[in-house]
């Protein structure tokens, strides 16, 4: 797969039967529908259906960021906040295709989950430790790169 930002090839990233697809050089991730509720059910949530129904249901976000194409159907994905201030911006296939986050953004999602959706189980630290160390965002340095 292409990545929608830098058009990098992608590589896949395998998490407890989750294949998603990482870019190693902006540090984004893209989730095929249905691996984004997998991930959250694997966290403990148990409320991952309302959440993602208010994903695919949500206004567009208003946003100076460019629009990516999706790396699936190429059509222009929909800007989608999710959460509160800060809000995590991301984008969504319009056809469902699935979610793309930037670099840092998943981990921000799932803390942002951590404090107002409470765990079901202890895997939870697990998770958001494996996310900080394989998607974190990526090193910004002082000469604007």
């Amino acid at each position: 797969m292409i990545c929608p930002v830098c058009k990098h090839d992608m590589l896949v990233v395998e998490y407890h039967d989750i294949e998603l697809d990482y870019c190693s050089s902006c540090k984004g991730v893209w989730f095929d529908s249905g691996e984004l509720e997998l991930l959250l059910k694997s966290d403990g949530l148990e409320e991952t259906k309302v959440f993602l129904d208010g994903i695919l249901n949500s206004a567009e976000a208003v946003s100076s960021e460019k629009k990516r194409d999706c790396p699936i159907c190429g059509h222009k994905m929909k800007k989608t906040a999710i959460g509160e201030q800060p809000a995590v911006l991301i984008d969504m296939c319009r056809d469902e295709h699935g979610l793309w986050f930037d670099g840092g953004e998943v981990t921000e999602l799932m803390r942002h989950l951590a404090g107002t959706h409470p765990p079901k189980h202890g895997s939870r630290e697990q998770v958001i430790r494996f996310l900080e160390e394989v998607f974190a965002a990526p090193e910004r340095t002082g000469d604007g790169s």
